[in-house]
C-alpha cells in the first residue's frame, strides 16, 4: 500500500494576504470570475505581492457592509488590520500600495484568530466536500472568527485551512480534528498530526521547521522560528537554542490528486536529510 503523501512543506508561501468578503458564488478562479465589479477586479489583480481570498461566513450569513482583512506574516513582525466598507467599489479608495511590502494599510488593529477553510467546489470538490463540515464545526466554536475562502491550494489534503495569525496551515482535517487542531493554536501549541506548515515561508523552511519541532520537543507557536533558509540548508531557533537542517528533493509516489479526479500523477517530496544538534 502505497504510504500517504507527507503533509510538511505544502502550506502557502505567500506572506501577505487580502481577505475580502464576498458571499458568492465562487468559479474556479475566484476573483478574476466573479461577479465583482470590472474596477474592483482590476484593482484587486494589480496589487503586487499580495494573495487575495474571498471569504464568506459558514451557511451565507452576513453582517452588512463588506467586511476585509489585510494581513502580513513577517519574520519580525505579523499583524492583522480590518475594516468593514459599504460596498466593494470602496476597495478602490484604499491605500494598498504598501501591502505587499509589508507596510500596514492605517485599518483597525485585528488580534483575535481567523480560521479559513477552503470550500470552494468549483475548484475541486474535495474542498466543498470535506471542507464545509468542517467550517460548520469550527463556525459553531468560534462564530466569529471562522470563514469560508475560495482556495488555499493543496486541495488533494481537504479539508484544508489557514490560521491566523499564527500562518500555520493545515490539512486532512475533519470536524473534530479541526476544532481539536484550532483549539491548540488558540492555547499557543502546534498540533503535529495535520500541520502542512506555516504560510510566509518557503518548503523546505516548513519542513525543516517541523522537524526541529519533533526532534526538540518543542509545540509551542511562539517558540520556533526559521531564522535563515538558502535553498535546502535552514537555521531554526527553537527554545533560545538554533539548529541546522538540511532538505532535499526526492520523486514522490504516483497519487490521485483530488477526489474528483481518477487520474494520478506524481508530486516532489521534500525530506529532512540531516538535523545537526543545537549550534553554540
Amino acid at each position: 500500500m502505497i504510504e500517504l503523501e507527507p503533509l510538511a512543506g505544502t502550506a502557502p508561501t505567500d506572506s501577505t494576504f487580502l481577505l475580502v468578503e464576498y458571499a458568492g458564488p465562487w468559479a474556479r478562479n475566484a476573483v478574476a470570475e466573479s461577479g465583482l465589479p470590472d474596477v474592483v477586479r482590476a484593482y484587486l489583480q494589480a496589487l503586487d505581492g499580495v494573495r487575495v481570498q474571498l471569504i464568506r461566513r459558514h451557511g451565507g450569513a452576513a453582517d452588512g457592509g463588506v467586511r476585509i482583512f489585510a494581513a502580513h506574516l513577517g519574520a519580525d513582525e505579523t499583524w492583522i488590520e480590518t475594516t468593514v466598507l459599504d460596498s466593494h467599489e470602496d476597495l478602490c479608495s484604499l491605500d494598498l500600495t504598501g501591502l505587499g511590502a509589508g507596510q500596514r494599510p492605517g485599518l483597525t488593529p485585528y488580534t483575535d484568530h481567523l480560521w479559513l477553510v477552503c470550500t470552494n467546489g468549483r475548484r475541486d470538490l474535495c474542498c466543498a466536500k470535506q471542507g464545509r463540515p468542517v467550517a460548520g464545526a469550527l463556525a459553531a466554536e468560534w462564530p466569529a472568527q471562522t470563514w469560508e475562502t475560495n482556495h488555499l491550494g493543496g486541495h488533494r489534503f481537504a479539508a484544508t485551512l489557514l490560521a491566523l495569525p499564527s500562518g500555520y496551515c493545515l490539512g486532512r482535517l475533519d470536524e473534530e480534528s479541526a476544532v481539536t487542531a484550532c483549539r491548540a493554536l488558540a492555547e499557543g501549541t502546534v498540533d503535529d498530526a495535520v500541520t502542512r506548515g506555516r504560510a510566509g515561508q518557503s518548503a523546505a523552511a516548513q519542513v525543516a521547521e517541523l522537524a526541529v519541532r519533533r526532534e526538540s520537543g518543542c509545540w509551542a507557536v511562539d517558540e520556533v522560528r526559521v531564522v535563515a533558509a538558502d535553498g535546502g540548508a535552514v537555521a531554526v531557533e527553537s527554545a533560545g537554542q538554533q539548529w541546522e537542517v538540511e532538505v532535499a528533493t526526492r520523486p514522490g509516489h504516483s497519487r490521485r490528486q483530488s477526489c474528483a479526479d481518477l487520474r494520478t500523477k506524481p508530486s516532489p517530496e521534500l525530506v529532512v536529510s540531516a538535523v545537526r544538534v543545537p549550534v553554540g
